[in-house]
């Protein structure tokens, strides 16, 4: 399929499940006052006049996934429920509005990006060489951050991007790679079979699996000598009053394992905010304080879940881990050892200490191992995420069966 009929493709796709096809409004937004905010036709509406979207589908067009090349290959948002059901991302308005290109980063929102780590530390490709690891000197590299990426194949489930790129790490050394990009909308079936579990009457859902990898387009390889990078895979959901990431562990001795948790990324989260309760970890994801936790690679089981009980709302993602690879640091700190890092990531956004606020929004992530790479290499990493929207009954054996907990277990443990 040549460039112009796929984008006609796409057109065609956007105008007919958001139900029309208008130039930008004069307004401030653009909205169509047709839908009601907070619905995924709301979302679609908005998004199609910033960018030529891919819409896939599946269940009939129950299940719908928002992809953005324009916006760095994101998966903006989902829909367990057609168009007027709930927009299942967090899209950034503010931002968006502002027309401001920020220096640091431009938080569009986004329920599911490809970013590259590491982030801080010595390999980090944030900050340019030998500057100080400040957020003042922190800098999102461009192709995850504002280029735009090409969108090579499209069909109703599924979109293939690509992005050749360049970023300079810490050591100083220019790293050139291509980053591939594969996104599936999956049937219910698939979600039941996948997770191994038996969805209840009355429960909907929508999922996706992303297929990311990187390539080594240098002529010498990436090693603890260069410095290398990794995938990270973040998503961005909307935080609310009752909502709680919960992430189950594998236990052992800290000798063998290493400590269940890292939870002091910004400062240690409180007692109030942060429980360990029959092998799972509970975040308080209510937007009010800005934390972040870690775990590696021999602790995490390649699973977390966001529960939101007024929204009725289940987040489930799953990952790839490999239990004897090197994982990169992503401290802001160049003294710490490199490679031991974390394999998945939880944060709750919070006001900074200025009083302003990005989101708010929550996030989980993964991140691939380390890409110690020879020329043209490659690196894979998947990463799939599940919503389920249903009430309490009909929820309650998924976190059972998925968690080893309860729906009212979790409403209660920060009571």
């Amino acid at each position: 399929m040549n460039k112009k009929n796929f984008y006609c493709t796409v057109l065609f796709l956007a105008c007919l499940l958001a139900g029309s096809c208008r130039g930008t409004d004069s307004g401030k937004s653009g909205m169509d006052t047709s839908k009601e905010k907070g619905t995924f036709g709301y979302d679609l509406h908005y998004l199609s006049q910033r960018d030529s979207l891919v819409v896939l589908s599946a269940d009939g067009g129950r299940a719908q996934v928002i992809v953005s090349p324009g916006y760095q290959a994101k998966v903006f948002t989902s829909t367990a429920d057609g168009a007027e059901g709930k927009s299942l991302g967090f899209v950034n308005y503010k931002v968006f509005e502002s027309g401001v290109i920020d220096e640091h980063m431009n938080g569009y929102g986004g329920e599911n990006r490809f970013w590259l780590g590491p982030e801080g530390g010595r390999y980090s490709v944030f900050f340019r060489p030998d500057a100080e690891q400040v957020y003042a000197n922190w800098h999102t590299p461009g192709p995850v951050d504002t280029e735009p990426w090409e969108a090579v194949y499209v069909d109703r489930r599924t979109v293939s991007l690509k992005k050749e790129m360049e970023v300079t790490n810490y050591p100083g050394a220019v790293l050139k790679l291509r980053a591939d990009r594969n996104i599936s909308i999956v049937e219910t079936p698939e979600i039941q079979f996948g997770l191994g579990i038996s969805l209840q009457a009355g429960v909907k859902a929508v999922a996706y699996t992303t297929e990311n990898r990187i390539v080594n387009l240098n002529d010498f390889a990436w090693t603890d000598t260069t410095g290398t990078i990794c995938i990270w895979i973040l998503d961005m959901f909307n935080t609310a009053p009752r909502a709680v990431t919960l992430i189950p562990f594998r236990e052992g001795s800290e000798s063998e394992l290493g400590k269940i948790v890292t939870s002091d990324y910004f400062g240690e989260i409180p007692a109030d905010r942060l429980k360990i309760k029959k092998n799972v970890i509970f975040l308080k994801t209510d937007g009010k304080y800005r934390s972040k936790l870690g775990l590696n690679s021999r602790r995490t089981l390649s699973l977390a879940g966001n529960y939101d009980p007024d929204a009725g709302r289940l987040t489930v993602i799953t990952y790839d881990v490999d239990r004897d690879a090197v994982y990169l640091s992503q401290e802001w700190n160049p003294a710490k050892d490199p490679l031991t890092g974390d394999a998945m990531n939880a944060y709750n956004d919070g006001p900074l200490d200025d009083g302003s606020i990005m989101g708010p929004f929550l996030e989980l992530e993964s991140v691939s191992p380390a890409a110690f790479l020879q020329p043209m290499q490659s690196l894979d990493h998947r990463h799939t995420v599940y919503h389920f929207l249903g009430g309490e009954k009909e929820l309650s054996p998924l976190t059972e069966k998925l968690f080893g907990v309860t729906v009212q277990e979790i409403k209660s443990v920060f009571e």
